[in-house]
């Protein structure tokens, strides 16, 4: 069997930044076993797969570690290829997965996603966390992460996280975030119990960065950028209980996985 394969990075309009991810079209649901050898085969942070169906596309992600139930950089991928590459005949693509129905809208030169919003509360930092990080943040909140708020820009860029401290910690991963000097909010993103130490651009994580930076800063429509070395740019709007999430995504590779 020969399954085609993409590699697009996301978040970007060029290669070598963004966030890579995978994306395999199929034609029917292999078996999980075999959808996880070829995220861990892959060795990326997710591996998107979808199918056609009645009312659009089922999308599923797959870190090398495990499948999750939303995953933004590898969506603005998949959506990618069905818009550029495949040929989707009109500018709205309708996806159904874990995390309910998700709509991937064609502007110009951008996608923009719709995510469920996960506005996060305030929590009290567990121990392990503090020991990981290593700086004392001003605030600590959690949804399907914990996000650990700082003063500046420079603290996020300064941390030097214990990976495996962090893979003890009971949520998906780590945001760190931060007001930004040049844009509204800095973040970077970990979850190594996932097998993704550092998220070069996590467009999930944005569903709780969101909300977030809207109410402490008083508007809706934001711009963030991930400081991970490669480094991505997200244009992020709260609409109610939605989130909207633009991006740009190109292509960087093509090819065909041989199945036995």
């Amino acid at each position: 069997m020969k399954l085609t394969i993409y590699q697009i990075d996301a978040f970007t309009n060029q290669v070598f930044s963004g966030n890579p991810a995978a994306v395999c079209p199929l034609e029917t649901w292999l078996p999980d076993s075999t959808l996880q050898a070829i995220a861990a085969e892959n060795n990326l942070s997710e591996t998107a797969y979808y199918i056609l169906t009645e009312s659009g596309f089922h999308i599923r992600w797959f870190t090398p570690y495990a499948e999750v139930n939303l995953c933004g950089h590898a969506t603005l991928a998949a959506s990618y290829v069905i818009f550029e590459l495949i040929g989707h005949p009109t500018n709205t693509i309708t996806f159904t997965s874990k995390s309910g129905e998700l709509t991937v809208r064609r502007n110009h030169d951008f996608l923009v996603m719709d995510f469920p919003s996960q506005p996060p509360s305030t929590c009290k930092i567990p121990q392990t966390l503090k020991n990981s990080l290593g700086k004392e943040p001003i605030e600590v909140l959690s949804a399907e992460d914990y996000m650990v708020v700082y003063e500046t820009q420079d603290d996020i860029l300064t941390i030097n996280p214990n990976f495996e401290k962090l893979k003890s910690l009971n949520l998906r991963g780590v945001i760190i975030t931060a007001k930004g000097e040049n844009v509204d909010f800095v973040s970077r993103f970990f979850a190594p119990k996932l097998g993704i130490n550092e998220d070069p651009v996590t467009g999930s994580a944005h569903c709780e960065l969101t909300p977030y930076w809207a109410k402490k800063l008083g508007k809706n429509q934001l711009i963030s950028k991930q400081l991970s070395p490669r480094g991505g740019v997200i244009q992020c709007e709260l609409k109610g209980d939605r989130v909207l999430l633009s991006g740009k995504a190109v292509k960087y590779m093509e090819g065909k996985i041989i199945l036995p």
